[in-house]
């Protein structure tokens, strides 16, 4: 079934650049059929909600056929919908619902590997000799029957798996069961981007592309150098995990990944208005990664690096620091931030932990988000201010988390239900016990709490990105730094003849900020209040100011 003709009614090719895009975790948005896992009927259903906030997009984490090894992130079939979320016609309908209002859609894309019950690999591991033995990535044995190199899989232990039917070895940078997809075949190629043009044809609007920098191997198999200690950071792989242990020269990162990524976007440019992120996984060249796989626009449109998913405190001088990073490594490139997705700790939490005012530091750093050089994504659960869960070793699903607990949890504590009315069992997300507990905390701030409230998180979100939207310099416009004042946050963001003055106060106590040279007038409709004394502004803990140049 073609549905492209149901896209959204204005063809805007730039729509993506500066677009706020809301991540939906399907098992954990809205359960339909009573099974305690969400599901596309329950999406379709909750889009008046995600309409509200005034996105520009939804970006749906894996909802194809999978085993669930890795919840969805391991692909079994990509051109079907597992039963557990629905069908194709669930599909079709919700993308139908999504583009009546006014909102693109988005899907993830998981090539690097697949899952291991993927037929390709079925039947790739038959023989040495099957139409498909080089479509995954295979290699014999060291003399003494050890893995052919030293490569890590970032879930832990060796990349390198044992099949005794060949009698070889298969890579997977993640779990044994998601094999990893061998892209120097072009006959794997081809057939990837038949994926990328049979969604296209149901009328997608877009892709966010798991792992990207991970599609491409060195054909030589060489061993990863040793990383130096001091150089090691935990942004893509917990602390505890050795695979920050090793400089990732070989197993990704590769260059013959540039020539992809031009067929990739070609195909993207068979259809109107579509557009595609990338997550750059890498904790030493993820920016410079970002700038050769955005650069040119004959590849991504955008990528997303992990500076601002890392536990790094966010003060004034590290965002200063990564935008400035990203505008060196990317000066032709576009950025997509988050501070939250289904993959690290809910940022109120990881940053916000032991801040007493909750709602006022969720809110500054919603706007503060909001108001970066880049497109946004938004993870759900966010608008709400939810914290990360604090989950019982007995339920976590995550095997990531079981793998590495207790010093790493695992990422079950931000893919818990969403919650959507405090009155109703498991928040209303589901009539049944859901796959993940929905914890009492989350209850108390379910969007039937906070809705119609002014002062609550969630009003807050739908009114900045309304103010973002009345201000296009906010979207498409250049970004400059002014000195910090203290823990006071000062840039401009300058668009054609508007620019705009944003201060924000990183800090749980009143600072005071003197104004940039510049007859400056203090904007309204953002929901901050600051005292204002000609060229002096009082901002209270966790406040923000907004001006324009005369």
């Amino acid at each position: 079934m073609n549905v492209a003709s149901q896209s959204i009614s204005t063809p805007d090719k730039d729509w993506w650049r500066g677009a706020v895009i809301y991540q939906i975790y399907p098992r954990s948005y809205q359960d339909s059929n009573g099974d305690g896992i969400g599901d596309l009927k329950g999406i379709t259903a909750r889009l008046p909600h995600v309409a509200s906030l005034g996105v520009d997009a939804i970006w749906i984490s894996p909802f194809f056929t999978s085993p669930m090894r890795d919840f969805g992130y391991d692909v079994s079939d990509y051109e079907n919908v597992d039963s557990i979320f629905g069908t194709l016609v669930d599909f079709d309908t919700m993308i139908a619902e999504a583009h009546r209002l006014g909102i693109r859609v988005m899907i993830d894309l998981v090539i690097s590997h697949s899952s291991d019950q993927h037929p390709w690999f079925v039947q790739s591991r038959s023989s040495k000799t099957n139409a498909k033995a080089d479509w995954y990535v295979w290699a014999d044995a060291k003399p003494d029957g050890t893995p052919p190199n030293n490569w890590l899989s970032i879930f832990g232990g060796s990349a390198w798996a044992w099949d005794p039917t060949r009698m070889q070895y298969y890579l997977h940078n993640f779990l044994t069961s998601q094999p990893d997809m061998n892209l120097h075949n072009p006959e794997v190629q081809d057939r990837l981007l038949d994926v990328v043009r049979f969604w296209l044809n149901r009328g997608v609007d877009g892709f966010r592309l798991d792992t990207i920098n991970f599609y491409f191997h060195d054909p030589l198999l060489r061993d990863n150098p040793a990383l130096a200690p001091e150089r090691r950071n935990a942004s893509t792989a917990p602390a505890v995990n050795p695979y920050n242990f090793q400089e990732h020269v070989y197993d990704k990162n590769r260059p013959e990944n540039l020539a992809f990524l031009k067929r990739f976007r070609a195909v993207l440019e068979e259809f109107p208005a579509i557009a595609a992120v990338g997550e750059v996984g890498d904790s030493q060249r993820g920016l410079e990664i970002v700038g050769e796989y955005t650069s040119g626009n004959d590849k991504m449109h955008m990528c997303y690096a992990f500076e601002f998913l890392a536990p790094d405190p966010l003060t004034a001088e590290r965002v200063e620091e990564v935008m400035q990073d990203f505008e060196a490594a990317a000066p032709d490139g576009w950025a997509c931030w988050a501070f939250s997705n289904h993959d690290v700790m809910r940022h109120v939490s990881r940053w916000g932990g032991l801040v007493a005012d909750h709602d006022a530091f969720a809110k500054l750093y919603a706007s503060l988000l909001l108001t970066l050089r880049g497109s946004v994504c938004l993870y759900q659960g966010e608008e709400l201010a939810l914290t990360e869960a604090d989950l019982a070793y007995q339920d976590l699903q995550d095997p990531y988390g079981i793998q590495f607990w207790p010093e790493f949890k695992g990422r079950d504590g931000c893919r818990t239900p969403m919650v959507w009315d405090s009155q109703v069992a498991q928040g209303g997300f589901s009539t049944v016990k859901p796959w993940l507990p929905v914890p009492v905390e989350h209850i108390l701030r379910a969007v039937s709490v906070q809705q119609g409230d002014e002062a609550s998180v969630l009003e807050h979100y739908r009114r900045f990105i309304a103010f973002r939207k009345l201000h296009p310099a906010f979207a498409k416009g250049e970004i400059e730094f002014e000195e910090p004042q203290g823990d006071a946050l000062v840039f401009t963001r300058e668009c054609g003849n508007e620019k705009l003055l944003c201060i924000f106060n990183m800090s749980p106590a009143e600072t005071g900020v003197t104004l940039p040279g510049g007859e400056w007038q203090a904007l309204t409709g953002h929901g901050f209040i600051s005292n204002n004394y000609g060229d002096k502004i009082d901002i209270p803990a966790w406040g923000a100011y907004f001006a324009r140049l005369a």
